[in-house]
């Protein structure tokens, strides 16, 4: 095995940054301490907590689709219209985007103004849609 090792070095070092690369997404999330949830989850909250959908995408991809009654501030404008935000301060949130990185960014920026229930929609649109769950123009 080490001399497998010691000949394949260039080898071993590609499998092991490979396999980082697949997990760190998700470790990621983890390591931050943002809370995400899947759609399902999502719906409940929007359901049983009267969740604030937030969604950071840029305009064009917002008119394409987006969940229902969402709220729309581009991640570019966040803090600039943070204060439009403060009654929401101690609500429920929800956060999406197109994949899920934006609304993480999102979550980080939203939980240092000092939101405190901020959730970070696992996989973004893309995987509220693959859920089959409705969107709205």
């Amino acid at each position: 095995m080490l001399i497998f090792i010691q000949h394949n070095i260039w080898l071993v070092i590609l499998a092991a940054v490979s396999g980082f690369m697949l997990v760190f997404p998700s470790l990621r999330g983890k390591m931050g301490g943002m809370p995400e949830v899947d759609p399902v989850g999502a719906v409940q909250l929007i359901n049983h907590e009267n969740a604030l959908v937030l969604d950071v995408r840029e305009t064009s991809e917002f008119a394409s689709g987006h969940i229902a009654n969402a709220r729309h501030i581009p991640l570019g404008q966040l803090s600039d219209n943070a204060k439009t935000l403060e009654k929401y301060k101690d609500q429920t949130i929800v956060v999406n985007c197109r994949s899920g990185s934006r609304s993480a960014a999102a979550c980080n920026t939203l939980s240092k103004l000092g939101f405190t229930k901020v959730y970070n929609l696992k996989g973004g649109i893309m995987a509220w849609q693959q859920a089959q769950m409705p969107t709205v123009k």
